[in-house]
């Protein structure tokens, strides 16, 4: 973490109605006192891919670089991130181990590239729980995956 970048938390979370199915994404950004909320989805999508959107488009809604504290229910993202597996993917060619290919290749290149222009800490959080703010994300994907239904 810089000294004098903004410092922003972002909450994310991804549903989808059948998997595949109907999906959409919910994203609550924070910055002091501001908050600013995002969603949109797909008509035939998994809920991973609704996680991960719902991670990129919470990055690219910064406009310049920032510490970021990212909440997620998902422990595909958080962990894939946080231990340091995504790097090893991109170096074994997307590969998770010798027979077994990466899912969403085309999102988790789109993570790698905003992960180099904002520093970002992920933590998972339970989800359904007792966080308001992860409970909104859910509420706002929830509605996006409705409009495909």
């Amino acid at each position: 973490m810089e000294e004098n970048r903004p410092k922003v938390q972002i909450y994310t979370d991804g549903a989808c109605s059948g998997n595949p199915g109907p999906g959409g994404y919910g994203v609550v950004l924070i910055y002091n006192a501001t908050k600013k909320e995002l969603s949109g989805g797909e008509a035939n999508t998994t809920n991973n891919r609704m996680e991960l959107m719902a991670v990129i488009e919470g990055l690219r809604a910064l406009n310049k670089p920032c510490d970021v504290t990212l909440y997620s229910d998902s422990k595909y993202v958080v962990d894939m991130v946080e231990g340091g597996y995504l790097k090893r993917w991109k170096q074994n060619h997307w590969m998770r181990n010798k027979k077994d290919p990466v899912k969403n290749v085309d999102l988790w290149e789109q993570v790698l590239a905003l992960l180099q222009t904002h520093t970002v800490k992920m933590i998972w959080v339970k989800g359904h729980a007792e966080n308001p703010w992860n409970n909104r994300c859910d509420e706002l994907a929830v509605a996006a995956a409705a409009k495909y239904r």
